[in-house]
């Protein structure tokens, strides 16, 4: 059914999708009912069915959604014409803003692949390595170029994946350190983990800080 920018059928849509991750990343992808999530959203249980079809349907959106947003966020925030250390710089400063950010989202599209069934699976894991795809690039034209050491270029980009994904499991806003200064430990243990000359590592990140770091 049709339906105009910012109507009521949109809002209700807008509400399941945000109800739906957050109660799936408290009780789980298979404990969580179409009733439950209906009551959450204040809506009849059969309206859910009005913009997915069926439970399954709705984790793929979130998921899709999730990588799609990253990948979006990823190219408005790539430099330029820039050299492999500062773009490997804005990889990491990204990737953990929007990260930590979208913490239940996140944590809802590492958990719940295995709720997938095997062609959305794929489609999902397709858009996953076309992410990280950029970040193996990065470091092997930095390592071609000489201003990184990189023994394997595959599993250093998973490594960086991990850990920079992996924030979202212990960092809680308001505590001990802030966004800015997280995302400046781990740009420094990245640059650390990759070999970076200390002025290659400088020249990205000039000011020792990671202030500009921003949650998207």
């Amino acid at each position: 059914m049709a339906r105009t920018i910012g109507s009521d059928g949109e809002k209700t849509e807008a509400a399941v999708r945000e109800a739906a991750v957050n109660l799936i990343a408290r009780y789980g992808y298979e404990a969580m009912s179409m009733r439950q999530l209906a009551a959450e959203v204040g809506v009849q249980a059969a309206a859910l069915y009005r913009y997915f079809p069926t439970k399954e349907d709705l984790l793929f959106t979130l998921m899709r959604e999730h990588m799609e947003g990253l990948r979006e966020v990823w190219e408005r925030a790539r430099p330029a014409d820039a050299d492999p250390a500062e773009q490997l710089a804005a990889y990491v400063r990204n990737h953990i803003a929007f990260h930590i950010e979208r913490r239940h989202a996140t944590h809802v599209s590492n958990m719940e692949l295995r709720s997938l069934s095997p062609d959305r699976l794929t489609l999902i894991l397709r858009m996953r390595t076309a992410y990280e795809k950029d970040l193996r690039t990065i470091l092997r034209d930095g390592a071609e170029a000489g201003v990184f050491s990189i023994e394997d270029t595959g599993l250093t980009a998973m490594a960086l994946i991990q850990m920079m994904t992996g924030v979202i499991v212990w960092f809680r806003p308001g505590e001990r350190l802030s966004i800015a200064e997280v995302t400046a430990t781990y740009l420094s243990m990245t640059m650390r983990l990759v070999g970076a000359h200390t002025d290659t590592y400088s020249a990205a990140h000039p000011t020792g800080r990671a202030k500009d770091a921003v949650a998207l």
